[in-house]
């Protein structure tokens, strides 16, 4: 009888639940659902109070933006608490083999409240299977750092809402490295959510490039000509120039960058320096104070680099103190002119 007053109650609960304001039930998620490491409980906490399968995803990916962590520890900075056992030892169970892989990483994720890109890509997998709503996994190439090489480096989700398929990054939406890359900075970033696919392949390029869901993707060459973007760069970046990531320049020449940004206030400078540190960032603001490398016209901002010597591989672009994009710089190198060598003979007396 106790069995069956606690299920009248569970049920009577979700059903009172889900005739509550959002309102109501977001003050509600912040009380409680932090604590649910079960992935099925937390996906019917999450979509509840909702009919559509938009509010639905919505509701998911929000939630882990919202309390979901980058863990900077998996590259050894010291953010996190540490644990030196990997996620399959540290978190083993007996019931976990019956489990598949998506419901074991969202388990562990949920229960860390940090993550890489496949913890995050996976939480939301799970809440989604649970929730009734298609899904998937998929891994690809993020454009950030220095490499040029194709390599796979990322995973986000795909996502089917009313029969058509969308593309969203929980990861990047949740927050953005610094720009030394010691610390997470927590703060949401619409953008990568249900992202327009021609916007979405400009930093993300999947392994099976039907999850580009265009009907003429690029190829991989043109994909790896574009600049590398960082996190931050979406936040307030609508467009730039050079629209290709490899420069072409000789010494004396002048390489022209221009953002064009919703930002009221801004900053620009471009620097040669191949790793921007804080100290680095410190000293530009101190000196963007007194000079103003750059102008401004309407929402755009336009800086000049004049290329001094034939050695500089990186041009950084930052913009109001963060580094978002990088610009690889193939200098042309001038023919060494050899001086003539004059060999005399020279008389050895015996």
């Amino acid at each position: 009888m106790k069995l069956l007053l606690n299920l009248c109650f569970i049920l009577t609960g979700f059903t009172c639940f889900s005739q509550n304001s959002a309102a109501n039930f977001i003050a509600f998620k912040k009380l409680d659902s932090r604590n649910i490491t079960a992935p099925d409980t937390l996906a019917c906490l999450l979509t509840a109070p909702y009919n559509t399968e938009m509010d639905k995803v919505r509701s998911i990916f929000n939630w882990i933006t919202d309390n979901i962590a980058y863990n900077t520890i998996r590259y050894g900075f010291h953010y996190l608490p540490q644990n030196s056992k990997d996620d399959a030892e540290a978190d083993y169970d007996a019931d976990s083999v019956y489990k598949s892989l998506d419901e074991r990483v969202a388990r562990i994720t949920l229960k860390r409240k940090y993550a890489l890109c496949d913890g995050y890509a996976r939480l939301f997998k799970s809440l989604c299977d649970f929730a009734g709503i298609k899904s998937v996994v998929i891994t690809g190439y993020a454009r950030a750092g220095y490499s040029s090489q194709f390599a796979c480096n990322h995973k986000w989700n795909a996502v089917m809402i009313d029969s058509n398929w969308y593309l969203l990054d929980a990861t990047w939406a949740s927050g953005y490295l610094n720009f030394s890359g010691t610390a997470f900075r927590k703060e949401y970033n619409g953008y990568y959510f249900l992202t327009p696919p021609k916007y979405f392949i400009q930093d993300h390029y999947p392994d099976d490039v039907k999850w580009t869901l265009l009907n003429n993707p690029p190829t991989l060459s043109e994909f790896n000509r574009s600049p590398f973007k960082q996190p931050a760069f979406n936040y307030r970046i609508v467009s730039y120039q050079p629209a290709k990531g490899i420069i072409l320049a000789a010494v004396g020449d002048t390489v022209t960058v221009t953002l064009e940004t919703t930002d009221d206030k801004k900053t620009l400078f471009l620097s040669d320096i191949n790793s921007v540190d804080s100290s680095h960032i410190a000293l530009i603001d101190s000196c963007l104070k007194m000079n103003k490398p750059y102008s401004i016209n309407g929402n755009k901002i336009t800086a000049n680099y004049i290329v001094t010597n034939d050695d500089v591989q990186w041009l950084q672009v930052i913009y109001n103190g963060e580094v978002v994009l990088r610009y690889k710089l193939n200098i042309k190198k001038e023919p060494f002119n050899y001086l003539p060598v004059v060999i005399k003979d020279i008389a050895v007396k015996d």
